[in-house]
């Protein structure tokens, strides 16, 4: 079924207006019809703060200057919130609560210490028990990572903990996730293939792959996130939604007007079979935007909410060795593709790459595209693949040399040494080289525009 979530507890509208009566209205207000599916609440955006307890801040409806802490801490006490969050789960929604958000201080030393964490989350939020829990009695359906920040030790093992909790539980417990549209996203990507996550919440605004360049095929790239989602990711059923802003003042770039959103929401459904739907920033500014949220929900419905039929791959063949000019569209590996400007190379989901995928198609289903068949060194030979560099990014699929072997990357990294005990590297195997290697050429830079929520 395809779903609507939006963020709740930063209060977006009261910061970018001065009306004070249609500020953020307290969870249940925005329970009160099918508009919204799941609300993730932001933020938890400090990890330790006094009392080494998570620091919880909710914009207008709970924070320091009018609600009480846990002694010895800084963690609110939202409690008055408990009938609120379970009146909305009584009507069907998922809440989750969510840890990050632009500017907030976040991260891990190690994965012991993000595991304890993981223990703290789970006994305060969710199915555990602690006399600090903000929430009262209510418990959460899960936890949402919008980490913008802070480096990407630990997540891994934090994921791992909870799941570990999750798998004993009496009800369903989720994970979500809300990288930036730039592929790999620099705080989440290698978190995302190392771990299962229910569903990821794409920031497709405030990036140069937002929704403004929708109809452009160097610019929207949902189709790399659904190769990601069907071939990369740990749970091949992972969710992909297109994270939209709710209005105009919700994001600097992004915003699409309510017909245009059910457009690319429709067009999107109808493409990709990973795609689960809407995410939006946030809950105040959709329902004062005319209900952009409620407008949204019925194109989703509209579109229709299960099952998924491929279109066929109407494109012509690629052909190997051909040269293709930009707008050109090929079928290829169960996607159809358009070329970004000239193209010679085969199709891949390198997102510097010459070509994106704009729909999946009824093919075979789709091998991992990283590195094309056919375009890869020979057995024993590395000739044409560059030597391993500790400053480029690679991508599940791409190739390095490094001491005389040749190296296959399992998922995103960057600095990691083929061989170490990292094990982000496939050795392929002793290989040689018809040239001497050349230093390999610099990356193309990956420069996303982070998105500091208000």
């Amino acid at each position: 079924m395809l779903t609507s979530a939006s963020y709740w507890g930063q209060d977006s509208y009261g910061a970018t207006h001065t009306d004070v009566a249609n500020y953020q209205k307290t969870l249940s207000f925005y329970c009160q019809d099918d508009a919204i599916d799941v609300i993730p609440i932001a933020f938890i955006n400090k990890f330790y703060g006094t009392g080494n307890a998570p620091v919880l801040d909710l914009g207008n409806t709970c924070n320091t200057s009018i609600d009480s802490t846990f002694s010895g801490t800084g963690l609110l006490d939202c409690s008055f919130l408990a009938t609120d969050i379970q009146t909305c789960q009584s009507k069907g929604k998922v809440l989750t609560i969510s840890l990050g958000g632009g500017g907030a201080s976040v991260g891990f030393q190690s994965d012991s210490q993000a595991e304890a964490f993981a223990d703290t989350i789970w006994n305060d939020f969710l199915g555990g028990s602690s006399s600090t829990r903000p929430f009262g009695s209510a418990v959460l359906d899960g936890v949402d990572l919008d980490i913008e920040q802070g480096g990407t030790t630990g997540y891994a093992a934090f994921v791992t903990r909870l799941r570990s909790y999750f798998n004993g539980a009496s009800k369903k417990y989720y994970i979500t996730g809300a990288p930036q549209c730039v592929y790999p996203d620099a705080s989440l990507g290698s978190v995302i293939n190392a771990v299962a996550f229910d569903a990821i919440y794409v920031q497709f605004y405030n990036n140069p792959c937002g929704l403004q360049v929708f109809n452009s095929a160097s610019g929207f790239n949902f189709g790399i996130w659904d190769i990601w989602a069907r071939t990369i990711s740990p749970n091949p059923n992972v969710k992909v939604y297109v994270g939209a802003p709710a209005s105009s003042t919700a994001a600097g770039s992004g915003y699409q007007d309510p017909a245009t959103l059910a457009n690319i929401l429709t067009t999107t459904r109808n493409r990709f079979p990973s795609f689960g739907g809407v995410m939006m920033w946030d809950a105040s500014q959709a329902y004062q935007n005319n209900r952009y949220d409620l407008a949204a929900k019925n194109a989703l419905v509209a579109a229709g909410g299960t099952g998924f039929t491929f279109p066929a791959c109407s494109a012509q063949a690629y052909v190997q060795g051909n040269n293709y000019p930009g707008s050109s569209q090929v079928s290829y590996n169960g996607y159809i593709w358009e070329a970004k400007w000239y193209a010679s190379s085969t199709p891949t989901n390198d997102p510097n790459g010459d070509w994106m995928p704009i729909s999946a198609c009824a093919d075979n289903a789709p091998s991992s595209t990283s590195t094309a068949p056919g375009t890869g060194p020979t057995a024993g030979s590395c000739s044409g693949v560059a030597a391993w560099s500790s400053s480029a990014i690679y991508t599940g699929g791409q190739q390095a040399t490094y001491n005389g072997h040749l190296w296959t990357a399992k998922w995103w990294t960057q600095g990691d040494v083929p061989g170490s005990s990292v094990g982000v590297w496939t050795d392929d195997g002793a290989c040689t080289s018809s040239k001497r290697e050349e230093a390999p050429a610099a990356a193309r830079p990956l420069t996303p525009s982070r998105f500091f929520r208000l």
